[in-house]
């Protein structure tokens, strides 16, 4: 499976063998014990863009309309999940974990009305992904990102086709990790779509 030979998923089943499947994995967890002695790094709440917006230039007409604090404004960006970084090759993939309620089993459908999915929605706007494109090396029209999805929404049956409809051909850049006791799934995904994108 993928270029790797499954490599990373042979890694992660040599990790304490039953230790691997007790307990729910948190994604920065997983990486970080897959990486360990490779050329890949993963990175929690990564600060490239904590600055993003606070140089944006607004034009004389813009300025005039709106409100200028007394003190300058100093921190203003976004800050993703994660980023998963190829140390040899400089290219990162930035990475959200959206974790939210869902309609399933045993719960009305009002239990979906989260809006964490939504959220995710800015990723696609055409500045970030320019600059997430040029920050990471990735280049057009493979997608800057990966989003991890968790908890009900995962079962959700209408925000599944939500999400599913939104990313349309990128099938490769989300992923249902429905089982976070299990993560052998996560790590497939990885090696197959996500990895091939941080190569040469």
């Amino acid at each position: 499976m993928g270029s790797f030979d499954n490599r990373f998923r042979r890694k992660w089943q040599d990790y304490g063998g039953s230790k691997a499947t007790v307990a729910e994995h948190s994604f920065i967890e997983v990486f970080s014990e897959l990486f360990k002695d490779t050329e890949y790094e993963v990175v929690s709440k990564p600060t490239d863009f904590k600055n993003l917006y606070v140089d944006v230039e607004l034009s004389e007409e813009e300025l005039a309309a709106i409100y200028t604090p007394d003190e300058p404004i100093t921190k203003h960006g976004i800050q993703p999940d994660g980023a998963i970084r190829n140390t040899r090759t400089g290219k990162t993939i930035y990475v959200e974990i959206k974790r939210q309620d869902g309609w399933v089993e045993g719960k009305s459908c009002s239990a979906g009305r989260g809006n964490a999915h939504e959220r995710l929605c800015k990723y696609f706007t055409p500045g970030l992904l320019n600059k997430l494109r040029t920050t990471g090396k990735i280049s057009a029209p493979n997608l800057p990102f990966w989003i991890v999805f968790q908890g009900d929404i995962t079962r959700d049956p209408c925000r599944v086709r939500e999400i599913t409809y939104w990313f349309n051909d990128f099938k490769s850049n989300y992923f249902f990790w429905r089982n976070t006791t299990k993560a052998e799934d996560l790590i497939d995904h990885f090696e197959t779509y996500i990895a091939p994108l941080l190569e040469d």
